[in-house]
């Protein structure tokens, strides 16, 4: 199976609408992080989200951790998918089920050793899917994503076979490196950002030349 594409750090009506032409399934939109590229504003989010024709998924990256902030947020802004890219508490998911039945929750795992494993494994019953990242929370100002790094593959494959949900990969993909990652981790999805930009713009040539390797892997 063709795994689904997902453009992330959408910043405009005109980009949501350049990724669906080239065969996204679904779009990132970026709220504030602590660092990382593409933040665009909530009301920008909401505007770009109420754009997005389904069946093609919205997702909001969210940095908050708290029930009630992550629900006020996902309210403003409107989208069909919550991206949690920092760890939350397990009530969170029960709180967020309750209040908002529609949405989708994946959760981001940022691979880096086999507690990265573990941890996907456990919550994989709990949410819709798991997108597999290469930041680093432990550090001071957090990496929750859009590092351009590519992380261990290995532990990736590990999880897609041992976690029962869909999974995403991210991290570093490229028209060049894509083939190999689906034959070495089978991810249900695949997950980029700035390898398809120059200038911090989305690139017709990039992105032709993503899904072209997409399809032929």
């Amino acid at each position: 199976m063709t795994p689904r594409v997902k453009i992330c750090c959408i910043s405009s009506i005109e980009e949501a609408r350049l990724a669906i032409r080239h065969g996204a399934s679904a779009l990132g939109l970026v709220a504030e992080m602590p660092s990382g590229p593409g933040v665009i504003d909530d009301g920008l989010i909401a505007e770009i989200a109420a754009r997005i024709p389904p069946p093609v998924a919205s997702f909001l990256l969210t940095s908050r951790t708290d029930a009630d902030a992550i629900a006020e947020h996902v309210r403003n802004c409107r989208t069909s998918t919550v991206q949690l890219v920092d760890a939350v508490a397990p009530a969170v998911y029960t709180r967020l089920r309750r209040e908002l039945p529609s949405l989708k929750i994946v959760q981001v795992i940022h691979v880096i050793d086999d507690d990265s494993v573990a941890e996907a494994r456990a919550l994989a019953k709990t949410v819709d899917a798991l997108l597999l990242d290469s930041g680093n929370p432990a550090l001071q100002v957090k990496e929750l994503g859009g590092t351009g790094r590519v992380h261990d593959w290995s532990l990736s494959r590990r999880i897609v076979e041992e976690a029962d949900c869909p999974v995403f990969l991210a991290g570093g993909l490229r028209s060049d490196n894509v083939a190999a990652a689906i034959r070495e981790v089978a991810p249900f999805g695949l997950d980029l950002c700035s390898s398809v930009r120059t200038d911090n713009k989305l690139d017709t040539e990039k992105l032709r030349a993503f899904f072209d390797s997409v399809n032929a892997a």
